[in-house]
C-alpha cells in the first residue's frame, strides 16, 4: 500500500525530508508541476500525511473517486524516473546567536516573506521585522488563490509559530518607500529581505488593447478576491461570452469562477461584491485561447482533471487532431491523454461551455470605445474574429521597482545572485537580499518560495558568519517613531488576528470559510478593538465598528 499525492500540492516539500525510504520525488522541489510518492518504495508510515501543509496526501484506498486518477500519476512519474535512493545529509541547524546581533527586515508578507521568515525564526536571538502595505498578511495565499480552493490556503497555518513569536514584529499597512525608506529600514536591521512579488502584468502589446474591457486577469484575481486595491473596479459581466488569453493555472482560475453556480461561488470565501455580480452574470462560455499545442500547455495536470468534475460546465476541446502524440514526460503525456478525453466526451447544450482552443495568437482587440471582438491568427495563416466583450490577459506578472532599491526593468526583477542583490555596478549590497518572485521571476508555486528563500537566508547566514553584516544600529525602537511622523498606521499580528477572528464570524453566519474585508478602514477599525482575539467574536458586535 503507498500514499498518494494529489491535486492540491503545492511543492512546500516539508513531506521530503520525514520520509523515512526517501521515496519522494523531486526530492529537491525540481521543475516538475507537483511531487510524488514512488508506491513501490513507500512503506505506508503516513509521516508525509501528518506533514503535509494542505492535506493534499492520502492513503491510496482512502482517495476521494475524483482523485484517483493520481494515484496513476504517482505510478507514471517513477516508471518514467526510476527511484535513486539519494539520503541528504542531515540538515544543520545554525546556532543561537547574540540578541541584538542580527536584525533583519523582510519586505513582504506573501508565501516568500513568510518562508524566510519563519527560516530565520530557527535560530535563537534573531530578530526580524516584517512589513507589507496591505493591513493583512500571506499575499497570494490570501488575494491570490482561487476562493473554491481552500485547502491550499491552509499553507498559511504553517506560519503561525513564526509570526506568535516574540522577536518577530509585523509591520502590516506600511508602504516602504513611503512610510518608511530603504536606507531607514538599513539604519535599524543588519540585512533587508525584500519579498515583494510580482504584482504588475505583462502586456501583448497589440493594438486596441487597452480599450474598456481588456484586463489584466491579475486584475480580476484580486478583484474576486477582495484586495483592497481592486475593490472599486468594473467588470462588465453582461456578455455571454468572455475570452482568457493564456492557458495557465490563472487563466484556469478565472475561467471556472465565471462559470461556477452562484451555489459553488456561495461556499467559498469569495468577495461580497464579486459574489453578487457574478451570481448575475451573463456569461455561458469561457474560451481559452493557446499560442501553442496541447503538449506545450502551461496549466497543471492537477488543476486541469479538477475541470471535468465542474458541474453543469462542458469542457470542449478545438483540436486539429495532434492527439496521437506521445511524451516520455508523465505530466506533459498526462495532459495529452486528459485532453484526447475531454474532447470524447459528448456534450449538453444546456450547460455552460468552457473552449479550449490550441495554436491560437491574438493579433488585435476589435472595438471603439469597448471590446466587441478580438481578432486572432490560426498557424495555417486563417484570420478569425471572435465576438467578446470581455478579455482577460493571463500571461504572466512582472515586479515593480521599489524607491532606493535595484532593478533590472528587462526582467521585472530586482538583479540578484542567489538572492543577494546586485548593485547597478555590478557588486554585491552587502546586507541586501530578495526572495520570491521579485528575485527569480513569476515561476513556479506557493511551495517553491521555501526552497528560495531557504536560498536566500543561507546567504544572509554566510555572510553573516562572515562578519559583513556585524555593525552598530540605530534603536529599534527608532521605526515607530519614523512612521508616526510619516502618518503610518501598522497593524501588529494581534490586530490582524483581530481581522482574521472577525472574518471567520462573519462567514460562519453565512456557512463560508470567511467574508473578508476589502475597506482598509473597515480593516483597522477591527484591528485597534481592545480585548483578546483568540476568541471568535460575534458578528453582531463586529458590525458597529465598520465604516458606511
Amino acid at each position: 500500500m503507498a500514499y498518494v499525492i494529489t491535486q492540491n500540492c503545492c511543492k512546500d516539500a516539508s513531506c521530503v525530508p520525514v520520509c523515512p525510504v526517501d521515496c519522494i520525488r523531486p526530492a529537491d522541489g525540481g521543475d516538475t508541476e507537483m511531487l510524488y510518492i514512488d508506491p513501490t518504495s513507500c512503506i505506508d508510515c503516513g509521516a508525509c500525511q501528518e506533514e503535509c501543509p494542505i492535506d493534499a496526501i492520502y492513503h491510496e484506498d482512502e482517495l476521494p473517486e475524483h482523485l484517483e486518477r493520481f494515484r496513476d500519476l504517482n505510478a507514471a512519474y517513477f516508471a518514467a524516473n526510476p527511484v535513486e535512493v539519494r539520503f541528504a545529509e542531515p540538515r544543520l541547524e545554525h546556532p543561537a546567536v547574540e540578541p541584538g546581533s542580527l536584525r533583519v527586515a523582510i519586505v513582504g508578507a506573501g508565501a516568500a516573506a513568510c518562508y524566510s521568515a519563519a527560516e530565520l525564526m530557527r535560530v535563537g536571538g534573531v530578530e526580524v521585522s516584517v512589513f507589507d502595505r496591505l493591513p493583512t498578511p500571506f499575499g497570494l495565499i490570501r488575494c491570490g488563490v482561487a476562493p473554491d480552493h481552500q485547502r491550499t490556503k491552509q499553507v498559511a497555518d504553517a506560519f503561525a509559530s513564526a509570526f506568535r513569536d516574540p522577536r518577530l514584529t509585523c509591520y502590516f499597512n506600511v508602504e516602504v518607500g513611503r512610510h518608511i525608506s530603504h536606507d531607514e529600514l538599513m539604519r535599524h536591521h543588519h540585512a533587508v529581505i525584500y519579498a515583494v512579488g510580482a504584482s504588475a502584468s505583462a502586456e501583448l502589446g497589440l493594438p486596441g488593447e487597452q480599450l474598456s474591457g481588456s484586463h489584466p486577469a491579475a486584475q480580476f484575481v484580486a478583484w474576486y478576491n477582495g484586495h483592497p486595491d481592486q475593490a472599486e473596479a468594473d467588470f462588465r459581466l453582461s456578455g455571454e461570452r468572455c475570452v482568457v488569453i493564456g492557458n495557465g493555472n490563472v487563466a484556469l482560475d478565472v475561467a471556472r469562477i465565471l462559470l461556477l453556480s452562484p451555489d459553488e461561488l456561495a461556499r467559498t470565501d469569495i468577495a461580497d461584491h464579486a459574489l453578487k455580480i457574478l451570481s448575475d452574470t451573463a456569461i455561458r462560455e469561457v474560451v481559452v485561447l493557446a499560442r501553442r499545442g496541447p503538449a506545450d500547455a502551461a496549466f497543471s495536470v492537477g488543476e486541469f482533471l479538477a475541470l471535468g468534475d465542474l458541474p453543469g460546465v462542458d469542457i470542449l476541446i478545438d483540436h486539429d487532431g495532434e492527439f496521437s502524440a506521445h511524451s516520455a514526460d508523465p505530466e506533459t503525456q498526462a495532459k495529452i491523454d486528459l485532453i484526447r478525453e475531454f474532447a470524447a466526451r459528448p456534450h449538453n447544450t444546456e450547460h455552460k461551455r468552457m473552449v479550449f482552443r490550441f495554436h491560437i495568437s491574438p493579433i488585435e482587440f476589435l472595438g471603439e470605445d469597448r471590446v466587441r471582438g478580438l481578432r486572432v491568427g490560426h498557424r495555417s495563416g486563417e484570420i478569425e474574429e471572435i465576438e467578446t466583450s470581455l478579455v482577460l490577459k493571463a500571461i504572466g506578472y512582472r515586479g515593480t521597482p521599489l524607491p532606493g532599491v535595484p532593478f533590472d526593468a528587462d526582467r521585472g526583477i530586482i538583479p540578484n545572485e542567489q538572492g543577494r542583490v546586485i548593485g547597478s555596478d555590478g557588486q554585491v549590497l552587502t546586507g541586501v537580499y530578495t526572495a520570491g518572485w521579485i528575485k527569480r521571476g513569476p515561476r513556479g508555486v506557493i511551495g517553491t518560495n521555501r526552497a528560495c528563500a531557504q536560498e536566500t537566508v543561507a546567504c544572509l547566514w554566510e555572510d553573516y558568519d562572515d562578519g559583513r553584516l556585524r555593525r552598530e544600529l540605530s534603536p529599534s525602537k527608532g521605526i515607530d517613531a519614523i512612521l508616526a511622523a510619516n502618518g503610518a498606521e501598522p497593524v501588529d499580528w494581534r490586530g490582524w488576528l483581530a481581522i482574521d477572528a472577525a472574518e471567520r464570524a462573519e462567514g460562519a453566519q453565512q456557512g463560508r470559510p470567511r467574508v473578508k474585508f476589502v475597506n482598509v478602514a473597515d480593516m483597522l477599525a477591527i484591528a485597534k478593538r481592545e480585548g483578546p482575539t483568540r476568541d471568535i467574536p460575534a458578528a453582531a458586535a463586529i458590525r458597529p465598528l465598520l465604516s458606511g
